[in-house]
């Protein structure tokens, strides 16, 4: 289905039969989704449509939809998904264990998604509850994946044997949150309570510790943080940006990751919400571009939910069903609120949704085109999908 609207250069709608929380490009057309629920769910690969593409003519081109072309079954939920660059394998986690299934996405040949083997996580101290993993894969061939639930069991694993390639060496129990790499060899761990570290597969050294900035005023409440660092050819220019579960946001460079070059009050809080409930991505080709969803509220209604959620019985009253796009280049090193420069709402108003005591709609993940400047899709929890290419009214205005 399509939408358009003077907010949208595109906009187009597809109908899952059960919601995802991951979304992952296996091409620039084309990602993969699945489900979450503790039985049985399915691993789609669709193809976005077509008329997306079209430069010019869109008008004549007929095909407008989704399309799925392949598909499989997991007996797990599918918490975190990653596609091997230059395969056509994917890894997934359950969010239960540090233990990961592999995939064949198929081909020309066949349009089922089968498993292939699966990938076993370190064990890790007596004690430590059992967590879900974070997944990267690592930009070179041979396929080789970077996992592990918290730092002490980080390892890096090659997927044809099964060989464990490199294990990070910390004592940290630390759960982790994110996996990046930012080169072949250096990657990137950010914590559920905000620390980050550095780390190169090629060398057995104690990774780099960077804890987070204090806050300018500390609340007392147990704060969670969820990290995004922006991709790039020279790792020395990347830059990191961190969310708080208060909405904060840090932005550091890689020489001074426990500093904040510019930081900013964003206009969302979180509620009771978990390490997979929030999203932050920079924009791979926008400048100073980030996007953020999940369990999130504008911030002018927080005093509003406290009151209703006395009487709710909804634990998602007042959450958002909206994408938040916030330009990082006018934030400075003091704290000011910020604005977003676009918010895409459109799960929020989607036709499943009622006032008759279900819960709201909220996003369940969101991914930047990686490409596309300005595209995005953005799944929420009515099974909705959505791609869209928004325009930025700002600088429009100022035409």
């Amino acid at each position: 289905e399509e939408r358009t609207s003077g907010l949208y250069k595109d906009l187009h709608v597809y109908q899952l039969e059960h919601p995802t929380q991951v979304i992952e490009w296996t091409s620039g057309r084309t990602v993969c989704v699945a489900g979450f629920s503790p039985s049985k769910n399915e691993i789609l690969e669709l193809r976005l449509p077509r008329k997306l593409f079209a430069d010019e003519n869109k008008g004549l081109c007929a095909e407008r939809d989704f399309k799925v072309v392949h598909g499989g079954f997991t007996d797990r939920p599918v918490r975190c998904l990653r596609h091997v660059p230059g395969t056509r394998c994917a890894v997934t986690g359950d969010g239960l264990s540090s233990n990961l299934q592999v995939w064949d996405l198929g081909g020309d040949d066949s349009d089922v998604i089968r498993r292939t083997g699966s990938i076993e996580g370190r064990r890790r101290r007596t004690g430590v509850s059992e967590g879900g993993s974070s997944i990267a894969a690592r930009p070179s061939s041979p396929p080789q994946i970077l996992h592990g639930a918290q730092i002490s069991d980080v390892q890096l694993t090659e997927l044809s044997s099964g060989q464990t390639l490199y294990q990070l060496e910390s004592d940290s129990a630390d759960p982790l949150s994110s996996l990046h790499f930012l080169s072949d060899a250096v990657f990137l761990a950010g914590c559920s309570n905000g620390n980050i570290y550095v780390a190169d597969t090629r060398t057995s050294a104690a990774p780099q510790l960077s804890p987070p900035p204090p806050p300018p005023v500390s609340s007392g409440e147990s704060v969670l943080w969820w990290t995004d660092a922006s991709a790039g050819p020279d790792p020395s220019g990347c830059r990191v940006v961190r969310l708080s579960s208060s909405g904060q946001a840090l932005v550091s460079d890689l020489r001074n990751l426990g500093g904040a070059v510019s930081r900013a009050q964003l206009d969302v809080q979180t509620r009771r919400c978990g390490p997979d409930d929030v999203r932050v991505s920079w924009a791979p080709a926008l400048d100073d571009c980030i996007a953020v969803s999940g369990r999130l509220v504008p911030k002018a209604t927080t005093d509003k939910m406290r009151t209703a959620s006395k009487s709710s019985h909804s634990p998602l009253a007042g959450f958002s069903g909206a994408v938040q796009i916030y330009d990082a280049s006018v934030w400075t090193s003091e704290l000011q609120e910020a604005r977003p420069l676009f918010e895409h709402r459109g799960h929020a108003v989607s036709p499943e949704q009622s006032d008759d005591g279900v819960p709201p709609i909220l996003v369940t993940s969101h991914v930047w085109h990686p490409e596309r400047p300005r595209t995005l899709l953005s799944a929420a929890s009515d099974g909705s999908v959505h791609v869209w290419d928004w325009v930025d009214q700002s600088a429009a205005d100022k035409r």
